[in-house]
Parts: C-alpha cells; sequence; structure tokens
C-alpha cells in the first residue's frame, strides 16, 4: 500500500505541491519503518524457533519432574539417583525438590531394589527403577520378567504392576563387551512387558508420561550417546499433559522407493542415510518405530505396501533380533507386495570389541544403511554404469 501511494506521488513529477513532497517522504520512512519491522518480527520468530530445542537428558528430567509433581505415588529408585542427580544427571534437582523418601539411593545391589520396586507397586505405588546401564539389569531380569511382567497374567487380572525400568542400552564408546549390549530384542520377546525405545526429545518426554501413567511394567530402553543431543520440541510436546500413545510408530520421513525402520540412536542414522540417498534419487521412508512390543505392524506394513522394499536397521545382535521380528511380520502380510528381498542391517554377531576401529566396525554405520538401500533399489551397478 505505502508503495503504490509512493509511485503516485513520484508521478506527479515537478508539479506536486509542499504537502504532496511533505507526504512523500513521511510515506517513504513508514515503509522503511515497516519493512524494519518486518524484519525484525521476521527474525525473532526464527529465533524463537530455533530457540524451542531440548536435549534428551532436560527432556527426560521435565517428564519425571512432571509426573512426580502430578501423583505423589511415582518415586525414582536407583543408584546415585539422588545426592548425585544420577549418572547423567537425567534427576538433576529431583532430591531437593521431593526428598530422599521419593528420589531414593540405594546400594550397589540391581536384584535389591528392583525387588523392592516390583514390590512397591504391587501395593500400587508408581516406581521408576533407574539402572545405571541396562547391562546391569541382567543382574535383576528374575525380578523384571518374572515378577513383574507375569503377575497381571498369573493373578487373573487382579494384580497390575505399574513400574518402570528405565536407563541407557546398547553400545556407547570404548565400555568393552559387557557395557555394550543392547536389550531391545531380549525384553520384547517376554509377554507382560512394554519395551519402548526412544530417539528424540519430543518421543523422551512423550513415552516416559506414558510409561509412569501405564498400568503395566515397561522397560524404557534410552541411548548414553543421546543425550545430550538437543531435538526441535513442539509446543504442544513442552506441556504437562503431553503423552504418547504406545504401540504407535512414527513416520520421520517420507518416501516412496525404500522403507527403512529403526529405533533410538539408528534413526538418526537411518536419516542420514535418507539425505545420501535422495542425491541418488532414491526416496526413503524412514521409520522411527518408538515402540518395540507392542510393535507398530499397521504402519510398517502400510509404508512396504507404498515402497515395496524394506531396510531393517538396529544396532542388537542379528540372531532373533528386532529386524527379524520385522522381516517376519513383513513377509506373513505384505509378502506379495515386495519387489526385492528384505535388508537387515544389525550389530555384528560378536561381543562388542573394545579396541574403538574394531568398535565402529561392529555396530551399523550411515554408509552401510546406503549400500542395502541401493541393493534393495537395484541401483548398485546402474549408479556404476551413469557415473
Amino acid at each position: 500500500m505505502l508503495g503504490n501511494l509512493r509511485r503516485k506521488l513520484i508521478c506527479n513529477g515537478n508539479s506536486a505541491a509542499p504537502k504532496q513532497i511533505y507526504l512523500f517522504f513521511v510515506f517513504f520512512f513508514l515503509e522503511k519503518s515497516l519493512e524494519q519491522g518486518i524484519r525484525m518480527i521476521a527474525s525473532h520468530r526464527a529465533f524463537s524457533s530455533s530457540a524451542k530445542e531440548m536435549t534428551v537428558r532436560d527432556a527426560l528430567n521435565s517428564a519425571l519432574d512432571e509426573e512426580m509433581s502430578a501423583d505423589p505415588k511415582v518415586f525414582l529408585m536407583g543408584e546415585e539417583v539422588g545426592e548425585y542427580q544420577g549418572a547423567y544427571k537425567i534427576s538433576k534437582g529431583l532430591l531437593d525438590k521431593y526428598g530422599p523418601e521419593r528420589v531414593v539411593d540405594t546400594p550397589i545391589t540391581e536384584a535389591g531394589f528392583a525387588g523392592i520396586g516390583v514390590g512397591a507397586a504391587y501395593y500400587g505405588l508408581r516406581p521408576v527403577i533407574e539402572f545405571m546401564t541396562f547391562n546391569f539389569s541382567m543382574q535383576a531380569i528374575d525380578h523384571i520378567i518374572n515378577s513383574a511382567a507375569k503377575s497381571n497374567y498369573m493373578s487373573a487380572g487382579q494384580i497390575s504392576v505399574p513400574i518402570v525400568f528405565r536407563g541407557p542400552n546398547g553400545a556407547a564408546a570404548g565400555v568393552g563387551a559387557q557395557h555394550s549390549q543392547c536389550y531391545a530384542a531380549w525384553y520384547g520377546a517376554c509377554p507382560g512387558l512394554k519395551v519402548l525405545a526412544p530417539y528424540s526429545s519430543e518421543d523422551a518426554r512423550g513415552l516416559l508420561k506414558a510409561a509412569i501413567r501405564d498400568p503395566d511394567p515397561v522397560v524404557f530402553l534410552e541411548n548414553e550417546l543421546l543425550y545430550g543431543e538437543s531435538f526441535p520440541i513442539s509446543a504442544e510436546a513442552l506441556d504437562s499433559s503431553f503423552c504418547l500413545p504406545i504401540g504407535k510408530a512414527k513416520i520421520e520421513r517420507i518416501g516412496k522407493d525404500v522403507t527403512i525402520t529403526a529405533f533410538s540412536k539408528m534413526v538418526g542414522y537411518a536419516l542420514q542415510a535418507a539425505d545420501i540417498l535422495a542425491k541418488d534419487g532414491i526416496s526413503a521412508e524412514v521409520i522411527n518405530l518408538r515402540s518395540i512390543r507392542p510393535l507398530d505392524r499397521s504402519t510398517i506394513n502400510a509404508s512396504v505396501r507404498k515402497t515395496n522394499r524394506l531396510v531393517t536397521l538396529e544396532e542388537g545382535f542379528p540372531q532373533h533380533g528386532v529386524g527379524a521380528e520385522i522381516c517376519a511380520t513383513v513377509l506373513e502380510d505384505s509378502f506379495e507386495y515386495l519387489d526385492a528381498p528384505v535388508e537387515r542391517i544389525a550389530g555384528a554377531d560378536v561381543p562388542m570389541p573394545y579396541a574403538a576401529n574394531l568398535e565402529r566396525m561392529a555396530v551399523p554405520q550411515v554408509d552401510d544403511i546406503v549400500r542395502a538401500a541401493k541393493r534393495t533399489c537395484h541401483r548398485t551397478s546402474a549408479l556404476a554404469a551413469t557415473a
């Protein structure tokens, strides 16, 4: 509008009256001010948008804080969760806010405090049991599976066990074979458990809240290397009532040529591979499983029926893995839609090496995903011929 008025005044040329000249300069400075104002607003919006990020660590901390504030039956128990504020600072500030009765430091005895947690859940409390690493959950696996997972069935529904077992899962960096295992397939095979594996900050907040509110035992598999990662987070996800449904996957990237399924840290690798594949004309659809048990079979099959190809990705052992289960469900439900054999990418079938160079070879890398996707799209030879 201001531009049109300025043009009309300029068209009058030398015959412009002093009043018109005055109006010209008024509109000129108004227009400049408006442009500057728009730029300021745009930059403010951009800053606000980029500022809405949260680390996975803070997402987990805020979810715990909000659920403990909303329900006095929720409490946290584990090694160094109180005075030390958590080995990875997930429980930072919670001891000061809720006191030692609800943020309970324990001795180094996973079997002991996991058993106490299950007993507390029997009586209606909602314990959150933190393992410093899920590798140590093997000390407590009897309580997790025989006491927590089976009690509801064995009591004909009379006993609910609303407990969460959470902590870092899978390979970290340089911690050797005994501290690097992925337990998704281990616990995912057990009826009575729900098994969740978040990737982003939104996943972490929404799924942990869902796990704490759930009436059944939940194994919550985090990743140590993701704790410090920042992700964009929506205003909806920051609301205290936010909760994600258990058993529902998320399509992180829409594609039409190949489906890539992944969970936890491997989702980031899959997205990186999808960017590389796009440069070669391959459109990859990336599914963040979020939930290992129950598994969102309908979303996986719907994607495969669209893309006609599947690559499964996980960092755990290949035999009897999550990818193997996904392969089976796709072959059972969508075999006639497949245009190529399923590609399965997993960790090497060896105990995790300690040496850094061998460790890298033992876990999936982005290049492995790219090669697998190209194979299933029959693009390896074609791309070489056109190079």
